[in-house]
């Protein structure tokens, strides 16, 4: 049976505590490290190899896998390690900006480089449930494959290493754009006092069955075609104004729902009523910036 690949963690908070169990569970050698060095005592106890600085966790592995608090703090403990020869997987919440940086830096000093974006809570990694979004180089991600499947679901989405980023704030997005959707509900019924446990079943029951527009939505915006025979821009965009006054009659903030007012009275004042909703979607895109004339 060929050695497994050891591994090294960098940053040992919830989640980088909880990605180096799993490669532990899974039979890798695990050096760990983490500024406060007491976050590595529990893993120490179940095997882990702790290490005293960050170069020396570096210098440890082939693999390095960094999930810190910030970029910031991975661009200067990667600039503390020798990393040529080495594969270095940034698992940190960040920007497709910082992540095209942070990669440039790492090739730059001869390693390869994978971005990612963990779609999971801590308690979810180590199950085929916990999504980790990747992307950068596709050879270490081929070549390192069994090791992140330890880890979740691993997913390639594309070379440019701000690609995973980028789907992981789109996907934060969305959710938190449903979220703030079902606290104004909540809040609206809450104002007449009817329990959010008896409006939630109808909220979730709704929201699955108009989910059930997204291939639609998305192969519209992607053909360009965007008639529609369901719900036209323009009868949102008349509809609307109810909810926004309902809102204040109720003492609701309407606040959240403004920036949507606002998007379905510009798409309609664009002569585009008639589409389906799918149209919103390109008029969220800024224009390019007119460059002078020379």
């Amino acid at each position: 049976m060929p050695q497994k690949t050891s591994v090294t963690v960098l940053g040992l908070g919830l989640m980088g505590s909880a990605l180096a169990a799993a490669l532990l569970d899974a039979g890798y050698t695990t050096t760990v490290w983490n500024r406060s060095a007491a976050k590595a005592e529990p893993l120490a106890a179940k095997g882990a190899v702790a290490a005293a600085t960050a170069a020396e966790a570096i210098e440890a592995s082939p693999l390095v896998i960094v999930c810190l608090s910030v970029y910031a703090n991975a661009e200067e403990v990667l600039a503390d390690g020798a990393l040529a020869g080495r594969t270095v997987v940034q698992l940190t919440n960040g920007t497709p900006r910082q992540a095209r940086d942070l990669a440039d830096h790492v090739t730059g000093h001869g390693a390869r480089y994978l971005d990612g974006g963990i779609m999971a809570v801590p308690q979810m990694i180590g199950r085929p449930e916990a999504l980790i979004l990747y992307s950068g180089d596709e050879d270490a991600f081929a070549a390192h494959r069994d090791v992140l499947a330890a880890l979740g679901s691993p997913r390639h989405v594309g070379a440019d290493p701000g690609l995973a980023p980028l789907f992981d704030l789109a996907l934060l997005d969305a959710m938190y754009g449903m979220f703030a959707g079902f606290a104004h509900a909540v809040a609206l019924v809450r104002s007449e006092k009817v329990a959010a446990t008896v409006f939630e079943p109808m909220a979730t029951a709704w929201l699955t069955a108009m989910m059930r527009s997204f291939p639609e939505q998305a192969r519209a915006v992607d053909a360009g075609e965007y008639g529609t025979d369901v719900s036209s821009v323009a009868t949102s965009q008349v509809a609307f104004p109810g909810l926004i006054a309902t809102s204040e009659d109720q003492g609701v903030d309407p606040s959240l729902l403004l920036p949507m007012r606002d998007l379905l009275d510009r798409a309609v004042a664009s002569g585009h009523g008639d589409d389906g909703l799918a149209r919103l979607i390109p008029l969220l895109a800024r224009p390019e910036p007119t460059r002078p004339a020379n």
